[in-house]
């Protein structure tokens, strides 16, 4: 099989296993490097810890595949046209459905044995958020998308409401030129934060970020964003998504029925969310995303709703 051909026949499975959008880029180092050392010198990570842990090979794929020719990067639609009602605690779209680490993992192990069959001196490792990569930029270097001033990788015919995933092959497959940057001088995104998250194009500040504050973050004192507006949302954010222009012309509904929306998951009042129990969080969330910020951090978002300081903002 020429290397066409195999190239031809890797993106096939890859769109036959359920992704909308699939690339492929040479592996090597990241030129993003330095941008992230600078990122990371700034503390923008805030108590990301895992974030500074071993820059140099998260900047370089080599150093978490040896033997890594090319590098297959994936994107699976998650959009849900639903929206949230006025004063309900709100949760991130991603979120609604089941943790996508496990759906997109599963499927990209899936596709990684059906490539195995097609040369069996293939070899692969599979990759989502979890693992030491720089997933958005390898994502935009094999043509998926670009990444936007929110940072998120935005898709010219889906929007940015994307999963991506990447499997690191040990053989050398044709590449996809990579993405231009459609932003232009639209800043929509970075006037609607409500926190300042975004401190210039394509930089955001973790520890400003809503999101940040509802899920990575762990201390039970939120007073740090007492002067901020957090819009009801008690895990996650997508005030910056829901106001791009792309996603407002390009978002379409998700074929994957493991993202469409647990009732329990949208609208919900939060005094009835303020009752709940270990054991009722543990099985209202199984297999969700949400599980994330653990108990004590959901109960401790929506508490801090319900005392009025991150309450004043709604759809």
């Amino acid at each position: 099989m020429t290397k066409s051909e195999l190239t031809c026949e890797v993106k096939k499975l890859a769109l036959n296993a359920g992704f909308e959008k699939v690339g492929i880029a040479v592996a090597g180092p990241s030129s993003d490097g330095v941008r992230l050392q600078e990122w990371l010198k700034k503390d923008f990570h805030g108590e990301m810890a895992w974030m500074a842990k071993d820059p140099e090979k998260r900047s370089d794929p080599t150093k978490v595949f040896p033997g890594v020719k090319s590098i297959l990067v994936v994107a699976k639609n998650y959009y849900v046209p639903i929206l949230h009602l006025h004063g309900t605690g709100k949760i991130s779209r991603y979120a609604w459905g089941d943790d996508y680490h496990d759906v997109v993992g599963k499927k990209l192990k899936l596709l990684l044995g059906q490539i195995k069959e097609l040369d069996s001196s293939i070899d692969g490792r599979c990759c989502i958020d979890t693992a030491p990569i720089m997933e958005k930029y390898w994502a935009v270097r094999a043509g998926v998308g670009w990444q936007g001033k929110h940072s998120n990788v935005i898709s010219r015919d889906l929007g940015s409401w994307l999963f991506l995933g990447e499997i690191l092959l040990n053989v050398d497959l044709e590449p996809d030129q990579p993405h231009a940057d459609y932003c232009g001088t639209c800043d929509r995104c970075i006037r609607a934060c409500p926190t300042d998250a975004i401190v210039s194009p394509y930089v955001v500040d973790s520890r400003k970020c809503i999101s940040y504050a509802t899920i990575e973050y762990r201390g039970q004192d939120l007073s740090p964003w007492k002067d901020s507006d957090f819009h009801n949302w008690i895990y996650g954010c997508d005030i910056c998504q829901d106001v791009c222009p792309w996603n407002e012309k390009f978002s379409t509904p998700t074929s994957e029925k493991s993202f469409e929306p647990r009732l329990e998951n949208i609208n919900q009042h939060p005094e009835d969310l303020s009752e709940m129990s270990h054991e009722d969080f543990k099985k209202r969330f199984s297999k969700s995303a949400v599980k994330r910020t653990k108990f004590s951090g959901f109960v401790r978002n929506v508490r801090q709703l319900l005392s009025g300081k991150h309450s004043t903002g709604g759809d």
